[in-house]
């Protein structure tokens, strides 16, 4: 968050204090800049190629049947009431809510044998976020760092002005923010950063906090106001003799804040008309063009958020708008990559923190329709994979007939994770010491890559 107001003490002419200037940072981090994140990222001279990693997280624990694994010959208790549609590659089949990723399976993988036999939404969200057990529902305190934020430890950046993992729009899992998305005993330093608040308007994402006043103060929300007053930082940080005396470092983050680069990458306006309606003109479609802008630019890791999938109750109605716009917002991303020749090193992961359970349930959610829904099943879930320079147009691993569980090659989310490392270039195996100083590998023994996809 970068707090244009600070206190009163300190004020140059401009308004502005080095107190205020010197809180350019992560979102929620006390006490640690970016600066902090240089200095880290210098110490450990890590080399960072240029591949990249989008996960869209559909928080709540998305449907097998009606995404990924649909089961038309299954009783209609298991079926469900949609369909399921050929894709552009035979032999592929998926819920008909899917109809764009269908016109794209070419370019995708479906993993449909991932399981860890859970329901509980915060261990499900904490192994598949961090490939270790951790927390459950009595104690959700998170245990271990997420992918993401080792990624951003032992990666980096792609470009030296981006950040090098970013949460779209305010990322949290089961409510809880940062939550399994945060870096635990890495540092704050390696959390991701939150580009937007909460909400939106009209379909937008919301202000960027990075932009944000500090918070008895209102938001900055025109951007000529922005303009002006980051125009004014800029002036102001050039006359100041102060900041001559700043290490490199700190100097590196006043750059980054200030910079063209990260300026343009949050800039929604630039994109074409027909960018916009081929994402989905909703949040959901502009935070996933949100994620093919940072990842151009040079940002390493995006996850973007894409909640509301604990479907108990009437799932008949409740899923068809959420699947349709992850649908559109899915398809428009890894569409897009494609034709801009970034697929083959942007790696796309579709995945939540469980499935649901094959038999719709009788009742649904007392107090509510009472229609049937789907609950937590942690037996079986499926998880999409496109681009990223693995083989693609494919089914990996199945269901039994009903989808209740593995039935061939059955995979972990250890594995799933283990995958994306490898496309990023980082070695699972690799150690960082936790609180206690005992090193702490980033995935626990046992884990393999998906090898179908290699």
């Amino acid at each position: 968050m970068l707090n244009i107001e600070g206190p009163a003490a300190g004020r140059n002419c401009a308004g502005i204090s080095r107190r205020s200037l010197l809180s350019a940072g992560f979102l929620g981090v006390g006490g640690l800049t970016l600066a902090d994140l240089y200095r880290a990222q210098a110490a450990s001279a890590a080399p960072t190629p240029k591949t990249a990693c989008i996960v869209v997280w559909l928080d709540g624990g998305p449907p097998q049947h009606e995404t990924y694994d649909p089961k038309p010959d299954a009783p209609a208790e298991y079926r469900g009431a949609y369909k399921a549609i050929e894709t552009n590659v035979s032999g592929i089949r998926l819920c008909e809510l899917m109809s764009r990723q269908a016109k794209l399976a070419d370019k995708m993988s479906f993993i449909r044998s991932v399981h860890h036999d859970n329901g509980d939404h915060f261990a499900g969200a904490h192994i598949m976020l961090t490939g270790r057990w951790g927390a459950t529902g009595a104690d959700t305190h998170p245990r271990f760092p997420s992918v993401g934020s080792y990624v951003a430890r032992s990666r980096g950046p792609n470009h030296p002005e981006m950040p090098a993992y970013v949460g779209v729009p305010n990322i949290h899992s089961v409510g809880i923010s940062p939550g399994y998305h945060g870096s635990n005993f890495l540092g704050a330093q390696y959390d991701p950063f939150f580009p937007y608040s909460a909400g939106g308007d009209g379909g937008k994402p919301g202000t960027p906090t990075m932009f944000k006043q500090s918070a008895d103060q209102l938001r900055l929300t025109r951007r000529s106001s922005l303009r002006k007053r980051l125009e004014g930082m800029c002036r102001t940080l050039a006359e100041d003799r102060q900041v001559s005396k700043l290490d490199v470092f700190t100097q590196q983050a006043f750059n980054t804040l200030l910079s063209p680069t990260v300026r343009a990458a949050f800039d929604l306006d630039a994109e074409p008309k027909d960018a916009v309606e081929r994402y989905g003109d909703h949040q959901w479609g502009r935070y996933a063009l949100m994620a093919r802008r940072l990842v151009e630019r040079g940002v390493t890791f995006v996850t973007v958020n894409f909640g509301g999938w604990d479907m108990h109750d009437n799932i008949a109605g409740v899923v068809k708008g959420p699947a349709e716009r992850m649908d559109q917002a899915v398809a428009g991303l890894v569409g897009d990559l494609a034709q801009r020749g970034m697929l083959d090193h942007v790696l796309v992961v579709v995945m939540g923190e469980f499935g649901r359970t094959p038999k719709l349930n009788t009742t649904g959610v007392p107090g509510q329709t009472g229609l049937p829904g789907r609950d937590h099943w942690g037996q079986a879930m499926s998880v999409m994979m496109a681009g990223g320079g693995l083989r693609m147009g494919q089914v990996v691993g199945s269901t039994n007939a009903n989808g209740e569980y593995p039935t061939e090659r059955p995979y972990t989310p250890g594995d799933i994770l283990a995958t994306i490392y490898h496309v990023l270039g980082v070695d699972p195996a690799m150690e960082y010491h936790d609180l206690t100083s005992r090193p702490i590998a980033l995935l626990p023994p046992g884990y393999q890559v998906v090898k179908e996809l290699v």
